[in-house]
């Protein structure tokens, strides 16, 4: 996979923000990444968050779980992608993208969603992105350009392509609208603009950011019911917080960045940023309440690399000669959860795939 410019293994050193003591990364030469992303960071898995946590804090912890189940799918033909003869088309999802341009149209093609002009081509197919479009790669913005253009092609051809917020685009409103504006991240001062840089903010996506990009990103909805899978960015539980009801989860969440309330959209950032709320201990029960609340019979998701999941980036001990290895969907939680972050931004792969799956 080609790495953008600047784009390659990360470790890890630390950066002071006015009293906000952060992580942040630097680049050096290496095969793969096997460090984590700043703005991604969660307690260790047998601790809660703490009271004010936010997401800049702490580190991924790398586990090592044998219990579930990784779902390898053969690679789609470049055909069109199949049409059923009455009713609604085929449903597809596509993980988090973060500025990876050509990997997201090899991806679409190779599924049949779009042509070798990059058009689309699924007819009445219906095409779900999870959210995190931009950040750490190199075309964040071309990426939010085509997904935009897809939109009206697929429904000009009686199909759609949509997609979720996750907590990226909240990262990417919140750095243009507030900038170095102080906000309460319970621990000390931070800013969306300094969180935004240490979790891969690219200057080439905030110099093309226009006025259209921003009402796309702040309309977008949080959380949505499709053929019984409910679609979420993040693996957390967090969406509870707003609404008992998807249309109040996504009426909140639009009404709270109608507000330009620095603080108010940082808590949103800092929620949506929380994850691995349906593995290990618990984590049945956390996807049930999300399932009984809202409805459906699986959650699909986001933000959580898969290579995190399966504990493939280095080990305990610290090894780490060897790359993350991403088949495909990542099912578990007793066969209630769907991963689909492949870890494009760490050597994984960028899933584009079609619901339900083949096991």
């Amino acid at each position: 996979m080609t790495q953008g410019a600047g784009q390659g293994p990360e470790t890890e050193r630390t950066a002071t923000l006015r009293d906000f003591r952060v992580p942040a990364y630097v680049h050096e030469t290496g095969p793969y990444v096997s460090s984590v992303h700043p703005g991604d960071a969660v307690p260790a898995v047998d601790e809660a968050y703490p009271e004010g946590y936010t997401p800049t804090q702490r580190d991924l912890p790398v586990i090592n779980r044998g219990d579930t189940v990784q779902v390898p799918v053969e690679p789609a033909s470049a055909a069109a992608a199949p049409q059923p003869v009455a009713g609604p088309g085929p449903l597809y999802v596509v993980g988090d993208v973060h500025g990876y341009l050509d990997e997201l149209v090899t991806a679409l093609r190779e599924q049949g969603l779009i042509d070798d002009e990059g058009q689309w081509c699924a007819g009445t197919t219906r095409l779900w992105f999870l959210g995190d479009f931009t950040d750490r790669g190199p075309d964040g913005i071309g990426v939010i350009d085509l997904v935009m253009r897809l939109s009206a092609e697929a429904a000009a051809a009686g199909g759609y392509c949509k997609a979720l917020m996750g907590n990226h685009e909240l990262l990417l409103l919140g750095a243009k609208r507030f900038g170095d504006t102080p906000v309460n991240s319970g621990a000390g001062t931070a800013t969306f603009q300094a969180a935004w840089l240490l979790n891969g903010g690219q200057k080439t996506d905030m110099d093309r950011l226009q006025d259209h990009h921003l009402q796309w990103m702040a309309r977008l909805d949080a959380v949505e019911l499709v053929d019984g899978y409910l679609l979420v960015h993040s693996d957390t539980t967090a969406y509870l917080d707003y609404g008992d009801s998807i249309e109040a989860v996504n009426d909140t969440v639009r009404e709270a960045l109608t507000h330009n309330d620095a603080d108010e959209v940082w808590d949103l950032f800092r929620k949506f940023t929380k994850r691995f709320s349906f593995r290990d201990e618990g984590g049945v029960e956390a996807v049930r309440s999300l399932l009984d609340t809202y409805g459906g019979t699986r959650v699909v998701h986001g933000h959580s690399p898969i290579p995190y999941l399966l504990g493939e980036v280095g080990s305990e001990e610290g090894e780490e000669d060897a790359g993350p290895v991403v088949e495909g969907p990542h099912v578990y939680a007793d066969g209630l959860a769907i991963a689909m972050d492949g870890g494009v931004t760490m050597a994984g792969k960028l899933l584009v795939r079609q619901l339900p799956l083949d096991i």
